[in-house]
């Protein structure tokens, strides 16, 4: 049977396990998620510790269950955020409650309709952050909105994350 490196629970950080139902509560709000039945876990005080059944792909799932519950924890306690920026003349973005609203370049501006447990700010008209406590959903948020106009390569004109690097290709020669 694999063993796994332990999580230690962070403080502020409350864990409930009843069988293979993880329900983890923060600051920020709660999660909870299903354990795959070829993991088993425990928690001994402050640490929760996973090993993985003798079933083929065992090992996998509990590489994937103690990376799921890890980023609930750090989610529930300090959040994730996706920081995106918009490149180009005329490009913008503005929150407004519960809608994004784009200025893209297209004939009609975009409005983006920010799923629950989502927030988004526009610090400023260039500039969209993305936070939430489930990571997966911030990244996918962020993804979505990306998707409207990914960076093109020859004047890196698009909405483009923050720490991206957009290669850019030579325009053509006559």
């Amino acid at each position: 049977m694999a063993r796994l490196s332990p999580i230690s629970v962070p403080k502020g950080v409350e864990v409930n396990i009843s069988g293979q139902h993880v329900n983890v509560k923060g600051s920020k709000g709660a999660m909870e998620h299903d354990v795959h039945d070829s993991v088993s876990l425990a928690q001994n005080d402050s640490e929760i510790s996973f090993e993985a059944k003798d079933v083929a792909g065992s090992p996998a799932q509990a590489g994937t269950a103690r990376s799921l519950l890890l980023n609930m924890m750090i989610g529930v306690s300090d959040g994730f955020e996706k920081k995106l920026e918009l490149v180009g003349v005329g490009y913008r973005a503005q929150a407004q409650g519960n809608k994004l609203n784009l200025t893209l370049g297209f004939s009609h501006p975009v409005e983006y309709p920010v799923p629950e447990g989502i927030t988004v700010e526009t610090p400023s008209q260039t500039e969209v952050i993305v936070k939430g406590i489930d990571k997966q959903r911030v990244g996918q948020v962020a993804a979505e909105i990306r998707a409207y106009r990914p960076p093109e390569p020859y004047k890196g004109k698009g909405v483009k994350y923050s720490d991206e690097h957009i290669v850019r290709k030579e325009a053509k020669k006559k």
